[in-house]
């Protein structure tokens, strides 16, 4: 009704008033209503018996569960629904705002309560050891990650016992909602002022002042026990003594500034160009990082010193301002900053995403650029994928001969042990021979894909990345046609030399029928195929985070330079060695992860009673046909055997697919792609497939171009440019 009212126009002046008059009316009216009378007469009764408890003589636990009911009484919401439905966030923060005036209103009409409740307060205040909430509260306390994850999970079960006189488990009792912090920004000058004047005095005041310089101390230790570590050292440039640090001359500043008069604008401003200097010297090692590999423990020791360092800043910020000033604004900033660092700190999702998100960029770039080699832009690059794919499905059959003789039905262990071994060899050799596995590329070309949608501000921009999506999606086809195109005949030639030479089938009849129905695509086999997929993007990460161990430790130098590899291969040759095993690593990695996963996940996951196999386009494919030469032409009139090409149809699709979407979508978070981004890319995609699909199967002519997308806002077609241009000609 007052916002009506305040819209109307100048000349609807005497009705604006005669409308005021009679709101003023009803609401005088509402609160002489038996129903507010009542309400009102609830909350004097809560707060008359809230607060004749208070008493200094109690022991320090009764004080502290008196305080926290208090608090606890302010944000209480009604537990009627029609008053919770009607009150949205903004109101409720004004409801608890009125609660704690009538608080202070009440203690102010009850001078005898009032000077009960001051000195229950200000005791239990004085007898709170403060130097923890200031220098503990919201920071990471452990020096490593690992001992940090495993306190926040342990903690998020069972809680700590409560330490006497301990005011930060006290103020976080009082806090426990991150809602708390905005309730404390809302609160006036005035309601500042009078609560300081409730709860302390000079004594107080100077007894944290203290506290807090106490606090000081203790971040600069832990700062400085970081900031001269070798780890932290040997990555900033240019190289200077330990004593010449900005780590060591915070420490010399600060306890200047400590021990001078808080008049001293000399010793202020030199503390706080230190902690500036520190936080830049922070930046300084996230680029280091950023360039030569990432540690995830480094990362949260250099996290856990930005947060110190903004905490030291807060306190100093506190005690450099004059008494006055102290008790309001700066008191009230501190807090809201505990409270917000304490509910932010307590999460163990926001641990994880902060130490491991500058290692996924780290893994999605050099992914990337191992995956700019997987794309097939003309017909060129098509054919070599697919010459390479050839030579790799025909390594494949060797692969698949092999796995059927080691089959013996052992035992488990010692089955997926050589099955690994038999992986790898394969792999080993498709690498050594320059040939290519399909659905092995997703998890690299996915982070190449992720690194083209950050510069699609322009039309060109976006036909740009379709012509990338749709290179490499041809080079996935070209490995996957090319690996059937191998594997198919050599399995079928070699099926019918053993045949030829043995006088019997490759497989007894019995077994060739049970293989057929393991790859029905009414089977299991699409959920096999999906988890193949997430077996490859596996083995993803892991070349990418080879990689980024290589770099971090610098082994390329230290393979260069080791003492008896120089002995044996002399100094040139181990050079050329160790740049080598850098050129490859990821490779090797990769190979040999993807060669434990296929071969160890199915014995692991028997061992837990879940039923699983590998199921690879390349590997059923081959599979297949030793059962088709198995059984003779007679197999193509058996319904079994067409629903087993279906399956293996439905692996390749899922192997690429679900492999693409996981690498894909790691990409896009590392490298914070926005969420609008994400769908213009999806939608242009989907309608360029529903439009061409042979654009992303089979290399296109010289000169073809990506058009049938939409255009971003505001963006001119083609088109009309060259309608409009034409049309400038002509007027010309």
């Amino acid at each position: 009704m007052a916002p009506f009212l305040a819209q109307l126009p100048p000349d609807k002046h005497p009705m604006k008033m005669s409308l005021l008059k009679l709101l003023v009316m009803w609401r005088r009216f509402r609160r002489a209503s038996p129903r507010h009378l009542e309400n009102h007469l609830r909350i004097f009764n809560q707060v008359e018996s809230l607060m004749q408890r208070a008493n200094p003589f109690a022991s320090w636990s009764e004080r502290a569960n008196w305080l926290i009911d208090v608090a606890e009484w302010l944000r209480h919401e009604p537990r009627i629904p029609r008053y919770t439905s009607r009150l949205d966030e903004h109101a409720w923060q004004r409801v608890k705002h009125q609660r704690t005036r009538f608080l202070l209103d009440w203690l102010d009409e009850h001078r005898d309560v009032r000077r009960v409740v001051q000195a229950t307060l200000q005791k239990t205040l004085r007898e709170a050891a403060g130097p923890e909430l200031f220098c503990a509260t919201g920071l990471p306390r452990e020096p490593a990650f690992f001992n940090e994850l495993g306190e926040r999970i342990v903690k998020a079960f069972l809680s700590g016992a409560p330490s006497q006189t301990d005011l930060s488990m006290l103020f976080t009792a009082m806090f426990p909602e991150p809602a708390d912090a905005d309730w404390l920004l809302g609160l006036d000058h005035k309601t500042l002022q009078r609560i300081w004047k409730l709860c302390a005095d000079d004594g107080i005041a100077h007894n944290y002042r203290q506290q807090i310089d106490e606090a000081l101390t203790y971040l600069a230790s832990t700062i400085i026990a970081v900031g001269i570590s070798p780890d932290f050292r040997q990555r900033l440039e240019p190289r200077m003594p330990l004593q010449a640090t900005p780590f060591m001359a915070l420490r010399r500043e600060l306890e200047k500034y400590l021990l001078a008069s808080p008049d001293d604008e000399t010793a202020l401003r030199s503390v706080r160009m230190l902690i500036a200097v520190c936080q830049a010297q922070t930046d300084r090692i996230y680029s280091h990082l950023d360039e030569y590999g990432v540690s995830v423990g480094l990362v949260y020791r250099v996290e856990r010193m930005r947060a110190q360092l903004a905490r030291m800043t807060r306190l100093v910020d506190l005690r450099s301002m004059p008494a006055s000033v102290q008790a309001t604004a700066q008191v009230q900033a501190l807090l809201i900053d505990l409270i917000d660092a304490h509910h932010h700190r307590s999460s163990v999702k926001g641990l994880i995403s902060r130490s491991f998100s500058l290692l996924a960029r780290k893994m999605v770039e050099r992914n990337a650029d191992h995956g700019e080699q997987f794309a097939a832009r003309d017909r060129t690059e098509y054919g070599a994928m697919l010459r390479s794919a050839w030579r790799g499905g025909a390594v494949v059959s060797v692969a698949v001969l092999a796995k059927g003789a080691l089959a013996s039905g052992g035992a488990r262990f010692f089955e997926g042990v050589l099955a690994s071994l038999n992986y790898a060899a394969c792999f080993g050799a498709i690498a050594a021979t320059g040939g290519a596995l399909a659905a092995r590329q997703p998890a690299l070309t996915a982070p190449a894909l992720a690194s083209r949608m950050q510069s699609l501000d322009t039309i060109e921009g976006l036909r740009g990345l379709m012509s990338e999506v749709a290179a490499l999606a041809r080079a996935q086809a070209a490995a996957v046609f090319g690996n059937l195109l191998a594997v198919i005949p050599v399995m079928l030639l070699i099926s019918s030399t053993l045949r030829l030479l043995s006088g019997a089938p490759l497989l007894p009849p019995e077994k060739a029928h049970a293989g057929m129905a393991t790859l029905s695509v009414l089977g299991p086999t699409p959920l096999f195929a999906a988890l193949t997929g997430v077996l490859l993007w596996l083995s993803g990460l892991a070349a990418g985070f080879t990689d980024n161990w290589f770099a971090l430790r610098k082994m390329r130098e230290g393979l260069g330079h080791h003492r008896r590899l120089v002995h044996i291969l002399g100094a040139t040759r181990a050079q050329r060695w160790a740049k080598w095993i850098e050129r490859h690593i990821a490779g090797i990695a990769g190979n040999v992860s993807l060669a434990l996963l296929l071969g160890m996940t199915p014995v692991l996951a028997r061992f837990f009673g879940m039923p699983f196999d590998i199921r690879h386009i390349t590997l059923a494919a081959g599979e297949l046909t030793v059962v088709a030469g198995s059984l003779g032409v007679d197999v193509f009139k058996s319904r079994d055997f067409w629903l087993a090409i279906a399956g293996v149809g439905f692996s390749g699709v899922l192997n690429v697919g679900v492999a693409l979407a996981c690498a894909l979508m790691l990409a896009l978070r590392a490298r914070d792609v926005p969420g609008r981004t994400r769908r213009l890319v999806f939608r242009s995609v989907v309608r360029r497939m529903v439009a061409a699909p042979r654009v992303f199967l089979f290399p296109e002519k010289r000169g073809a171009t990506i058009t049938a997308f939409p255009a971003p806002p505001g963006a001119v077609p083609r088109s009309q440019a060259k309608r409009a241009k034409s049309g400038e000609r002509k007027l010309g």
